[in-house]
């Protein structure tokens, strides 16, 4: 039988990586946490960013989220032991080491996403690593990996371990602030002495300006008391002044009395060591350095051990990120990260979220949603009340997936103690909107508060259950009134700034040059737009095909997909259900 060990740890992250060149393919993949209160990248390689993947986004943390505020750079773990004799260390991420950790070539070792209550077979479909899983938070991640799968690493001695990894992430107040991380680690081979478990956060902290200056006034501090670690912000540079810091604190399993803690941060390439023999010194020192003081960047490393890890025995680290309003937003997430684990996650739930359907009319939007969340029942609370459900509240963001977010209306059970009695519907009109702009409407549902365990109402994800819509008459039965708005288009307008935005990116990223836009509208449900230079070439075709949207939208990027020039334009929309045809011209100044 094996013997498990529990290691829990709460962190704040960072991650870098190295370049991939190999004869096997490992099923590298990544995947966004975007349920909570922030968006957080993970990959099944133990990083923390997008490292060997092809996430295409920017920022790897953001909080809050539309903030544009990014908190790492890279971040991952580290093990370090004593192997026959030999100091090695294997890590999924780090300044110190290259990338280690890979999943195999198996089509099924990518991220599984699994919900709260749904129940999965992980893995192989005829032999899972993790048969009958059942989901714990709103949105789990589970992967795993090895270091001995792929070795051809510079400088790798692979200690054949192997690693299951989990992460999970809360969609309600107060529990959508931090994320949390487990990692059982197998010994596959040998016996791993003096073991230390390490994390390593490169923290980048402020909102996410091209370029890397943003992070060159952060620094990292340990607090003692609270055995915190911490990546912060300093007040001004080019960024300002954060929001929100990223900070861990490791719980390690008994070891008989003997942990010991390191805690070492460094500002640049290969000041902690060149090698496994120095690297492991220094990760098992105890050694806790003086507090950053200048704000010029840096990394650190958090270290918790020593432990003995036999063939077949397997080491469980659970890991919580934290995030927050400044520090003191930290100290509360990280009390209700302990909370949490002690109740071992069996924490009260919101109802699920109302299945919403919208539609889009002249100057209007129309929400409807169906009861199914009002017969919800949750064992975890502890007032035993069978059908806690209460009502439903709509918001509206005209700025995007980040919000700020508005609330619209809330409605709520009818003769009861709580709420304002209004009564329970199932349908939203909201009027007096800009057609063909773009708004985005969630609603979710909320429960009573539960008296007996302390806890507040608790609120369905507005963030799972967003939607976007344009509203906008129906398209015409020809052509006769196409026009591009804007026009001109002017390169030097700020149409981000816009409310609703004219132009914005997606999450993820900051503005780029494909970002830019323009709208042929009142078009027929079926047509093809060609767009022409005054000369007569041809920049682009469009192809629209609607049955109730009646433009069709243009990056400003050719054919052969350069940004076009300042210019006069013509276009010409021909319509393919009768053949008529319209002919116009748009103006661009950039």
């Amino acid at each position: 039988m094996k013997n498990i060990i529990f290691c829990t740890s709460v962190l704040l992250m960072v991650m870098a990586g190295a370049g991939l060149a190999q004869d096997v393919n490992p099923t590298i993949d990544y995947k966004v946490h975007n349920v909570g209160a922030f968006r957080q990248v993970v990959t099944n390689t133990g990083a923390l960013w997008r490292q060997q993947s092809r996430y295409p986004g920017l920022i790897y943390c953001e909080f809050p989220l539309g903030s544009s505020e990014e908190h790492l750079g890279e971040a991952g773990f580290a093990l370090a032991a004593i192997v026959k004799g030999d100091t090695l260390v294997t890590s999924s991420d780090s300044w110190d080491e290259a990338d280690e950790m890979y999943p195999t070539d198996a089509p099924w070792d990518t991220i599984w996403v699994v919900k709260r209550g749904q129940r999965v077979d992980i893995g192989d479909p005829d032999d899972p690593y993790w048969p009958d899983y059942v989901g714990i938070s709103d949105q789990d991640f589970v992967c795993k990996y090895s270091d001995d799968f792929y070795t051809k690493i510079t400088g790798h001695r692979p200690m054949h371990i192997e690693c299951i990894q989990r992460s999970m992430v809360w969609s309600f107040a107060p529990f959508n602030e931090f994320l949390i991380l487990q990692f059982w680690i197998t010994s596959k081979v040998d016996t791993l002495e003096e073991a230390y478990f390490a994390w390593f956060c490169d923290g980048n902290v402020g909102e996410r300006l091209p370029g890397w200056d943003f992070a060159l006034d952060d620094f990292s501090w340990y607090d003692e008391t609270k055995d915190v670690a911490f990546a912060q912000d300093a007040e001004g540079g080019v960024d300002g002044l954060a929001y929100s810091p990223i900070a861990y604190k490791i719980f390690p399993p008994d070891n008989g009395g003997q942990i010991k803690t390191t805690f070492l941060w460094y500002s640049g390439w290969g000041e902690i060591a060149s090698n496994h023999q120095e690297l492991y010194r220094r990760l098992s020192s105890g050694e806790i350095k003086r507090n950053q003081v200048i704000p010029v960047g840096s990394q650190f490393w958090l270290t918790k051990g020593p432990y003995t890890i036999l063939p077949g025995d397997t080491l469980l680290f659970t890991v919580v990120q934290l995030l927050g309003n400044g520090v003191k937003g930290i100290y509360k997430n990280l009390e209700l990260a302990e909370w949490l684990i002690n109740k071992n996650f069996a924490v009260p739930s919101p109802p699920p979220n109302p299945p919403l359907q919208v539609k889009a009319d002249n100057h209007k939007v129309i929400l409807t949603w169906k009861p199914d969340a009002e017969n919800y029942h949750d064992p975890n609370r502890g007032d035993n009340v069978e059908h806690p459900f209460e009502g439903y509240r709509i918001y509206k963001s005209p700025q995007g997936y980040g919000g700020p977010w508005t609330l619209l209306a809330q409605f709520d059970k009818e003769d009861n103690f709580y709420g304002p009695n209004t009564g329970l519907k199932h349908e939203f009109i909201d009027e007096g909107l800009l057609n063909n702009f773009t708004y985005y409407y969630s609603v979710t549902s909320f429960s009573l508060p539960d008296t007996v365990l302390g806890i507040t109402e608790l609120e369905s994800s507005l963030q799972e259950n967003i939607v976007e819509v344009s509203p906008g008459p129906a398209p015409p039965e020809t052509v006769g009134k196409v026009a591009v708005v804007p026009n001109p288009y002017l390169g030097n307008e700020d149409y981000t700034s816009y409310n609703p935005p004219w132009e914005s990116p997606p999450p993820g990223r900051v503005w780029m040059e494909q970002d830019r836009k323009v709208q042929f509208i009142n078009l027929p449900q079926r047509c093809t737009i060609q767009i022409f230079t005054l000369s007569g070439e041809l920049v682009k075709v469009l192809e629209h095909n609607d049955p109730k949207r009646g433009y069709e939208e243009w990056n400003l990027v050719s054919q052969v997909g350069q940004a076009i020039a300042s210019d006069v334009y013509l276009f010409v929309v021909k319509d393919l259900n009768n053949g008529n045809v319209q002919v116009g011209k748009f103006v661009v100044i950039k």
